[in-house]
């Protein structure tokens, strides 16, 4: 292990003002500063055993993960994210969308921004209490678009039980990454990402009982007319799970 330089704490409170003259603390911010910190870290290292854990078995069959090097490499990114993230801090499934970041970047350091800003797309998902999980806010837009989307799989589901859609918690939560091989989810991952068509351009839609796309303003509901005749209309029936998965990365 590397020496301890100095007392081996660290500190989490402003040490100068904004004339940039030190600040000065009393005792008892001290000990309350301390107590911050100590009980952060706590939690910190509560999360390595869990990392430790899904590392040793992210994409085991890649060759890549063979030298232990690299295996350490995915831990530190997701320890060092737990550290940032600490009000969701690390969740499982989290290192199936961690390692192709790690793997397709050479600096640790950009594989971990990278990941960074990957997870936001998704981050919300990961957030649970005792009671409910936030992946399940998108189970219910999964439902609502594909009863539109695709109304007769919908019934057909519905009447299989599977109308909530729980059978897709994993599928959403790791953006299909155990669903398919290594390359195939970085090649589904790229086209949602890149795809031309944007959610964000348009309003919220709804089904209207009649399994007909409403939407609240002219220019909103021209642009979807635009796109729903170049792809949907004609056919192309593979554009509606791009479709539904733009529409997913909203929520």
């Amino acid at each position: 292990m590397a020496p301890i330089v100095g007392s081996g704490k660290f500190v989490m409170s402003l040490i100068i003002n904004d004339d940039g003259k030190p600040r000065e603390y009393n005792r008892m911010e001290l000990a309350d500063s301390d107590a911050d910190s100590d009980k952060k870290v706590t939690q910190w290292k509560q999360s390595f055993h869990q990392i430790g854990l899904d590392v040793a078995r992210t994409d085991r069959s890649l060759v890549y993960y063979e030298n232990e090097a690299n295996q350490a490499k995915l831990w530190d990114v997701l320890a060092i994210y737990t550290w940032v993230d600490d009000d969701i801090g690390y969740v499982q499934g989290m290192n199936d969308i961690c390692s192709p970041m790690v793997i397709l970047l050479e600096e640790e350091a950009d594989a971990f921004w990278c990941f960074e800003h990957a997870i936001r797309r998704v981050r919300e998902n990961f957030r649970s209490n005792a009671t409910s999980m936030g992946v399940q806010s998108q189970l219910s837009i999964l439902s609502q678009v594909m009863r539109v989307v695709d109304p007769k799989l919908h019934q057909h589901l519905e009447g299989l039980n599977g109308g909530e859609y729980f059978f897709a918690i994993r599928m959403l939560m790791v953006l299909f990454r155990r669903e398919f091989s290594f390359v195939d989810a970085l090649y589904l991952w790229e086209v949602m990402w890149a795809m031309e068509y944007n959610p964000n351009m348009f309003v919220h839609y709804a089904s209207n009982g009649s399994n007909e796309v409403v939407v609240t303003t002219k220019l909103s509901k021209k642009m979807l007319q635009q796109y729903e005749r170049k792809n949907m209309k004609n056919g192309r029936t593979y554009q509606k799970v791009f479709l539904l998965f733009s529409w997913l990365q909203v929520f």
